[in-house]
């Protein structure tokens, strides 16, 4: 009888191991300028399991040699949550080029007085991290690792940063960054300005043969972005492209439109579309991602990362909505 049962247990442990899904905290970035929210974001919002909400302040550019914080952060009264806000920091990889040891400096200081200064003059809850984004190179790896270490030791808080998949797969180039963690964009796998039949935002073959190292990558805390946006490309008579952001499959149903597949449509009168002017035979293409897809993701990295948080890009009503997370 104490074998059958234990037998039992040990067939009841498999079957829950191998049907077990391993549920993943959740939260989301935010990246708009202006911050405020609407019933169906703090809805998502509020049904998100990490108490952390990542914010992006503003982005730093460097303008006829001067460095300058660009598309600064304003709040709309609706903007209300309980969550902690996780400041981050956008900076373009052309702000590092020819950097000097002074200006790592003076980078570092302003970034976190400006921080500093938002949060006052908003009222925002922060937490004890500030997340740089930067789509850091070879030529800008050393500077740029400069920067990070400098921003930890005048702001007194913890640094973390993004990690797109090309870095992941060309470490030995673009380096390791000192922080503790990383984050990790499993999303823009390719151009959404090159012909392709790819999806640009997320294709799961792409990624996967970009992260099959990734277990292997010497940061010991791996949070892992996902996308949840979507986007049309329209492509004009030239075959040059631009995108319109927050399309879905469902604004391709339209009596102007001449479906060509599930996901692209032709146009067939001239007019106003999505806020953009578009002529006859311009084509749209929607991208979005579906929850299979994200799922495919999630099973490929549990097997490669342990314990990791999602935080989903982004945080908007166009996304959020009807979407299980």
């Amino acid at each position: 009888m104490k074998h059958l049962k234990i037998l039992f247990l040990f067939l009841l442990f498999l079957i829950v191991s191998c049907n077990g899904k391993e549920n993943h905290p959740y939260t989301f970035y935010y990246w708009k300028t202006k911050l405020k929210l609407d019933n169906e974001e703090k809805k998502a919002l509020d049904k998100a399991t990490v108490p952390y909400l990542y914010t992006r302040f503003f982005d730093v550019d460097k303008v006829n040699g001067k460095f300058q914080p660009v598309a600064v952060i304003t709040k709309d009264q609706s903007f209300q949550t309980g969550k902690q806000i996780v400041p981050i920091v956008f900076i373009t990889n052309q702000t590092l080029l020819g950097i000097s040891a002074e200006e790592i400096k003076f980078l570092a200081e302003s970034i976190h007085h400006l921080i500093q200064k938002k949060s006052g003059e908003y009222q925002l809850k922060i937490t004890d991290e500030i997340q740089i984004d930067c789509d850091w190179t070879a030529g800008t790896r050393d500077d740029y690792f400069k920067f990070l270490k400098e921003l930890k030791k005048v702001s007194a808080k913890k640094i973390s940063c993004t990690l797109r998949l090309h870095q992941v797969k060309d470490k030995k180039q673009t380096g390791v960054p000192p922080v503790e963690k990383v984050y990790l964009m499993c999303y823009s796998t390719s151009s959404p300005l090159e012909k392709s039949d790819k999806n640009s935002i997320l294709d799961t073959e792409v990624l996967k043969s970009y992260l099959s190292k990734i277990e292997d990558y010497p940061i010991q805390k791996i949070e892992v972005a996902l996308p949840i946006y979507s986007w049309g490309i329209v492509t004009n008579h030239l075959k040059k492209h631009k995108l319109i952001n927050a399309l879905s499959k469902k604004d391709l149903e339209n009596p102007s439109f001449k479906k060509i597949s599930d996901n692209e449509a032709e146009i067939l009168k001239d007019g106003f579309y999505f806020g953009s002017y578009l002529n006859k035979g311009f084509k749209i293409k929607v991208e979005e991602i579906s929850n299979e897809q994200l799922q495919d993701v999630i099973g490929f990295l549990e097997k490669k990362i342990p314990h990791f948080n999602i935080i989903y890009y982004q945080l908007d009503s166009k996304f959020v909505l009807n979407r299980k997370l």
